[in-house]
């Protein structure tokens, strides 16, 4: 890795025009801007296209990527990573359309060299509440892993070891040839787990850099509960289509990481949870999606909203 690595920053993004615009002019705003920015346009019906092509004097190459049908975030992701690694990054760094770095985030998260065998990440804040978008693992001092919720209680350090991140996560080229692409099948609410499994499954660390600071607005509703001893997170009053996801999701991915009964636990939980926090009308929903995790029926959803 170069002391001076080409970073590309990827989003993907469908019908959220101003929501993609400032995600874009956030990273024209940096420090150390990257050197081209790839957003995969998930077949948007409004003026996302046309409005991120009009964009002049930014400090990077843009290139707006029109996907061929809705791949979901799973897929815009995907193709938008391929293309950066294609156009010669060292490393890719991984947004959400509204998520949003603070200037100096991406200077702060180089300001050691970049090591290809550790994915670097932001802090992301909930500009709402001040806190973790969500709840951060990170190693302490005594070695052990904790949850943590707010910055002021992170172990001291500009570098800190983290594991299981997604959003922000600045992915080497090293480690996109070891683990391979992002699973497009998973579509959305999926590869922010599977992927980094993945890289900690290969032998990959991540790390948070506590001086670089990206702000993503959080979840509404969340629930934490317990179940079979574990810390479990439940979005209350989801749309169809996002649990549907959720759940098929993580039964396909904990059939994979423990096998059958993992996976069978897991569909409990989240039926468990379905109705305690939202009725017991879900359970058709998710009967539907704890099947097709478990048949490996990935792909967009036949009753996705058009």
């Amino acid at each position: 890795m170069t002391d001076d690595p080409t970073i590309a920053a990827v989003f993907a993004t469908m019908n959220r025009a101003q929501t993609a615009l400032s995600c874009v002019e956030a990273l024209a705003a940096q420090t150390r801007p990257p050197a081209l920015v790839v957003v995969a346009d998930n077949v948007s019906t409004d003026d996302t296209v046309a409005r991120l092509n009009a964009l002049t004097k930014l400090p990077f190459a843009l290139v707006v990527h029109t996907m061929l049908e809705n791949g979901g975030n799973a897929g815009g992701v995907s193709d938008a990573m391929e293309l950066a690694f294609d156009r010669g990054a060292d490393a890719v760094w991984i947004l959400d359309d509204d998520s949003w770095p603070r200037p100096d985030a991406l200077a702060a998260m180089l300001a050691k060299p970049l090591d290809p065998d550790v994915v670097r990440h932001p802090l992301q804040i909930d500009p709402h509440t001040g806190r973790f978008t969500w709840p951060l693992q990170a190693r302490g001092a005594d070695g052990q892993w904790m949850l943590i919720e707010h910055a002021e209680d992170l172990p001291d350090g500009d570098f800190v070891p983290t594991r299981i991140n997604w959003t922000g996560a600045l992915v080497t080229r090293k480690v996109r040839e070891t683990i391979g692409p992002v699973n497009a099948g998973l579509f959305i609410r999926g590869e922010d787990e599977e992927y980094p499994w993945r890289i900690e499954q290969a032998g990959f660390t991540q790390e948070a850099a506590t001086l670089a600071i990206m702000e993503h607005p959080g979840p509404q509703n969340i629930r934490q509960w317990h179940f079979a001893g574990k810390s479990l997170f439940f979005e209350q009053g989801l749309s169809d289509w996002k649990l549907y996801y959720k759940i098929r999701n993580m039964v396909w991915l904990k059939r994979r990481q423990s096998g059958g009964f993992g996976a069978l636990t897991m569909a409990a939980a989240y039926a468990a949870a379905a109705v305690r926090f939202d009725g017991i009308h879900r359970l058709p929903l998710v009967r539907e999606a704890v099947s097709d995790g478990w048949y490996d029926r990935l792909g967009k959803w036949n009753k996705h909203p058009a």
